[in-house]
Parts: structure tokens; C-alpha cells; sequence
């Protein structure tokens, strides 16, 4: 697969702080790749180096194959992005923003309508902005993200504050765009969202990637107890070691109907990123 982005070693240093302490990293098309992290780690500078809205202090970026401290028009166009600062016109309804966007971009307004039914806000598109809930929103930057059909996504934070319901339609527009192709690189620190939607992520801190990889598989990495737990019908837990020595064990409990529920004691991602840094999200 095509690499759409990459970072080699990069740094970014204000004043006297250094927010990213050499970051390398790559996406390809059809790839989600997640970027996880509390509040404060660098995870919004790395994506405002790599869209050249910021030229790092060390290092290298590259969008496309093109460096990202000098985009042209033809890399621009061509990439979509949901940020926290959405850049919506409040007294325009949700038609006229995503008209203005076609001009920018030159792209047809014929395909308005789809795109505001594709994020469910059809019946919203004579609606001035200022009047939008926050998810009503949010969905409105993705559509206007998604409408000239972008080879790379980026979403900083597109659920934060959502309820289940609209960050739910939101999910099932970023599945949709990997598979039609697209690299996505988003950032959360909602570590259930990640692993739901990334195919790799990276867990950043203080400006550092402490662990990079597939989530099942970093999850799996650090089940220091390997551990099968059984919970039984009479409200018992039981803990049985994850070797060949417990199979028969196990077996009985099935073949006598105690079985209520069996999990292994993997951790997830929230759990391995304290056991990393010492902190939660």
C-alpha cells in the first residue's frame, strides 16, 4: 500500500519547550491510524506540522510524497480535515457553508445534498449554524471534510463531547472512508474509540511515542498476568492460568452448565498507557 504520510524523527520546540521529542511514524491508503494521548502530549501540534499549518523545528514530515513545510494547491486539495477549530460561518445555514467550500475547492454543489444526507443533516440544510447543536456540527466539518472525496483525513478529537449516537454516525463515516481507500490519522484519548476504529495507533506522551502497533496486539503485550477468568452461574469468579494444564479444569465447567461468562486478562488501552506513564487520560 501507498505511504500517504510520514515523520522522521520530527521535533517541535516553543521557546523553551520541547513538545515533540522525535516523532517517526507512517500511514497508508485504506489505513486508520490513531494518535492517543492526553490533553497537553503534542498530538494536535504533529497534525498541524504534517497539514503545514506549522514548520517543525527538527526533523522531517511528508504529505503525499511532499514536504509538508511546503505544500502546493494540488497536495491542499486533496487532503480533508476535521480540527477543534471548525472555521464554520455561524449565520450561514448548512447549505451555504458547504457551497462556499465548493467554490473554494472548485467541485460541483450538486453534491451538497448527498453530503448533507450522508451525515444527517438533510432536513438541517436551510438551518443557520449558530443554531446547530455541537454534534449537528461536527457532522457539518466532516461533511465539508469528506465532500471533494480527500486521499488523507485528518480528525483531531471528532467525537469529543458527542453523544453515542453521533459519535456512532461519525464511526461509521471514518470506516467508511478506509475502505474506500483513504488515509485517515486521528487523534483521541478516548481509548475504546481507538481500538473500535485503528488498525495501528501510537500512544503519545510528553512529546513521545512510548508504544506503537496494533491495539489488540500492544494490549496483549502487557497481560502480565495471562489469566482466563470464568465467572459461574452461582455468582463465583474463578481465575485459571492461560496454559494446557487448565484445559480439563476449564472443560468441567462447561460440561456441568456453570459457565455464566469466560474472558481472557489482557489489559486495554487505557490500562497500558498508565502502566507506561504513571497517568490516566
Amino acid at each position: 500500500m501507498e505511504r500517504k504520510i510520514s515523520a522522521e524523527n520530527v521535533r517541535m520546540r516553543f521557546k523553551d519547550k520541547e513538545v515533540l521529542k522525535g516523532i517517526s511514524l507512517s500511514v497508508s491508503e485504506g489505513e486508520i491510524f490513531g494518535l492517543l494521548g492526553p490533553s497537553g502530549a503534542g498530538k494536535t501540534t504533529l497534525i498541524k506540522i504534517l497539514t503545514g499549518q506549522l514548520g517543525q523545528t527538527g526533523g522531517e514530515a511528508f504529505i503525499m510524497g511532499h514536504d509538508s513545510r511546503h505544500p502546493d494547491n494540488t497536495v491542499c486539495a486533496r487532503i480533508g480535515m476535521v480540527m477543534d477549530n471548525s472555521g464554520l460561518y455561524e449565520r450561514l445555514s448548512c447549505r451555504d457553508n458547504l457551497a462556499v467550500f465548493t467554490d473554494i475547492y472548485g467541485i460541483s454543489k450538486k453534491g451538497i445534498g448527498e453530503a448533507l444526507y450522508k451525515v444527517g443533516l438533510a432536513d438541517a440544510a436551510k438551518t443557520p449554524v449558530h443554531k446547530l447543536s455541537k454534534g449537528m456540527r461536527q457532522r457539518l466539518v466532516l461533511a465539508r471534510a469528506l465532500m471533494h472525496r480527500p486521499e488523507v483525513l485528518f480528525l483531531d478529537e471528532p467525537t469529543g463531547g458527542l453523544d453515542p449516537a453521533t459519535a456512532s454516525c461519525i464511526h461509521s463515516l471514518i470506516l467508511e472512508q478506509r475502505d474506500r481507500g483513504t488515509a485517515v490519522m486521528m487523534t483521541t484519548h478516548n481509548m475504546e474509540e481507538a481500538a473500535k476504529l485503528c488498525g495501528r495507533i501510537a500512544l503519545l506522551n510528553d512529546g513521545s511515542i512510548v508504544e506503537e502497533g496494533e491495539p489488540e496486539e500492544i494490549c496483549r503485550r502487557y497481560n502480565h498476568q495471562n489469566k482466563i477468568k470464568i465467572s459461574l452461574n452461582d455468582g463465583r469468579t474463578v481465575l485459571l492460568g492461560n496454559e494446557r494444564s487448565e484445559a480439563e479444569t476449564i472443560a468441567e465447567y462447561f460440561r456441568s452448565g456453570m459457565v455464566a461468562g469466560i474472558h481472557s486478562t489482557e489489559p486495554d488501552l487505557q490500562t497500558v498507557f498508565m502502566e507506561l506513564t504513571g497517568r490516566g487520560l
